[in-house]
C-alpha cells in the first residue's frame, strides 16, 4: 500500500510545531498500518475494530488535551485536531469512537466531576481500559435537546433515573454513559456505569452510514444511580452544549481529514485511468473538479489552525466552531460526490475508500447540530433574530 503524503498546498505545515508533526505523523502512520488495511471489511459486516481502542489509548489519542496529572497527553488543541483529522481520514467511526471518548466523556468528568470522578475514570477512559458514550439526544429531540423527557428524581440512596436516549455512539460498548436528565426542570449531569440495573443499551442495526461505529439507544426503566455518580458542575443546558463544543470542533477537523483521502484517491486514479489515449487528469472537467477539491481541503486546514490557535487562547466562541462544523461538512461531503464522479463506475467499489467515506459524511453532517441548526446559530449571532421558535 502506497503510504499517504498529506496534502498542504499552502505550506501549512510550516506553521506546525516540530511537537505538533510529529502528533500528526504519528496517527498518519497508525492509520495507514492499522485502520486502512481492515475498515473496508469492518464497513462490511457492520462491525468496530475494538482491536485499535488499545492501541489508540497507547498513543494517548483519548482526551489528549487534558492535563497529564488524569493520565492524558496534555496537548494542545492543534495537535488534537491534527489526530482528528488523520483518524477520520481512516474512517469517520474510527474519529467518532475517538472523539466521544475524548470530548463528550472525558471533557465533561474533568470539566463537571469531583476529584474522585477525575481520578477514577479519567486514566481508564485515556488508557482504552473503559469505554464511555454520551446520552443526549431522545427519539423525539434531536436538534431540540432542552425538550428532554428523561427525568431523574432523587430518592433514598441516590436518584432513580428513567427515560430513554437515541443514536448513541458506543453505547452498547460502554463502561460509563454521561447521561442528560431533567431533575425538579433542570439539566443534570450523571455517570451510568454497566450493569446498572433497568439500564440497557441495544445496539441499532440497519445503517447504511457509519457502519463500523457502533451505534445504541440507551433505556433507563428506575435505574438507581448513587449520589457519587452525579457530576456535581453540572447545571442546566449550558453543561452539554458546552460538550457538544467539544465533539463539534474536533469533527471540523476530521471531515477535512476524509476530504483529504477521498481528494488523493481521486487524483491517483485520475492519473492512471486512461480515455481517449490519455489519462483522464488531463481533461479540463477533471482538472476543475481536482482543483475544486484541493481549494476546499485548503480552506478547511486554515479554518482549522486559527480555530484551533483561538481555542488555545480562550478567545473562541461557539459560532467560530458552528461555522467550522457546518462548512467543512458540507464541503466534505460535496467533495466525495465529486471524487465518485471522477472514479466512474469504480467510485462504489470497496476497493477505493470513496463511497464508504461518502456515506459516512451523510451521519457526520447532520449530528453534532444538523447543516439547517448551525445556519440559524449562525444567523441569530450576525442578526440578533432567533428563528429557533
Amino acid at each position: 500500500m502506497t503510504k499517504f503524503g498529506g496534502v498542504d498546498f499552502f505550506n501549512i505545515d510550516d506553521l506546525l510545531t516540530e511537537e505538533e508533526r510529529m502528533v500528526r505523523d504519528t496517527v498518519r502512520d497508525f492509520v495507514d498500518e492499522e485502520v486502512i488495511p481492515v475498515i473496508e471489511k469492518h464497513y462490511r459486516e457492520g462491525t468496530f475494530p475494538m482491536h485499535l481502542v488499545s492501541k489508540m489509548g497507547e498513543l494517548g489519542v483519548f482526551g489528549m488535551t487534558i492535563p497529564q496529572e488524569y493520565g492524558c497527553a496534555g496537548m494542545n488543541n492543534v495537535a488534537y485536531g491534527l489526530v482528528m483529522q488523520e483518524l477520520e481520514r481512516g474512517d469517520s467511526g474510527v474519529r467518532s469512537f475517538a472523539s466521544v471518548q475524548s470530548g463528550l466523556v472525558m471533557y465533561p468528568i474533568y470539566a463537571f466531576g469531583s476529584e474522585e470522578q477525575k481520578q477514577f475514570w479519567l486514566p481508564k477512559l485515556a488508557a482504552g481500559e473503559k469505554i464511555g458514550c454520551f446520552g443526549l439526544t431522545e427519539p423525539d429531540y434531536g436538534s431540540n435537546p432542552g425538550g428532554m423527557v428523561t427525568k431523574a428524581e432523587k430518592v433514598e440512596g441516590g436518584y432513580l433515573l428513567n427515560g430513554a436516549k437515541m443514536w448513541i455512539t458506543n453505547g452498547t460498548l460502554a463502561d460509563v454513559a454521561v447521561v442528560w436528565a431533567k431533575l425538579h426542570g433542570k439539566v443534570k449531569g450523571f455517570l451510568v456505569e454497566k450493569g446498572t440495573k433497568g439500564f440497557e443499551a441495544p445496539e441499532m442495526k440497519g445503517k447504511h452510514s457509519l457502519r463500523a461505529s457502533v451505534t445504541s439507544e440507551l433505556i433507563f426503566q428506575d435505574c438507581l444511580i448513587p449520589e457519587e455518580n452525579v457530576l456535581p458542575g453540572t447545571g442546566g443546558l449550558k453543561s452539554p452544549l458546552m460538550c457538544l463544543n467539544q465533539a463539534r470542533y474536533g469533527i471540523a477537523w476530521g471531515v477535512i481529514g476524509s476530504l483529504m483521502a477521498t481528494y488523493d484517491s481521486a487524483l491517483k486514479y485520475s492519473q492512471s485511468r486512461v480515455q481517449f489515449s490519455k489519462p483522464i487528469a488531463a481533461y479540463q472537467l477533471t482538472q476543475a473538479k481536482l482543483v475544486n477539491m484541493l481549494t476546499e481541503i485548503t480552506k478547511g486546514q486554515l479554518l482549522n489552525y486559527h480555530l484551533a490557535k483561538m481555542k488555545d487562547d480562550g478567545t473562541i466562541k461557539h459560532t467560530h466552531i458552528s461555522m467550522a462544523k457546518r462548512n467543512n461538512c458540507e464541503v466534505a461531503l460535496d467533495g466525495a460526490r465529486i471524487a465518485r464522479e471522477i472514479l466512474g463506475a469504480n467510485g462504489i467499489l470497496d476497493e477505493y475508500p470513496v463511497m464508504r467515506h461518502s456515506a459516512n459524511l451523510e451521519s457526520v453532517k447532520t449530528y453534532e447540530g444538523t447543516h439547517e441548526m448551525h445556519t440559524l446559530i449562525l444567523g441569530e449571532n450576525i442578526t440578533g433574530h432567533s428563528a429557533f421558535e
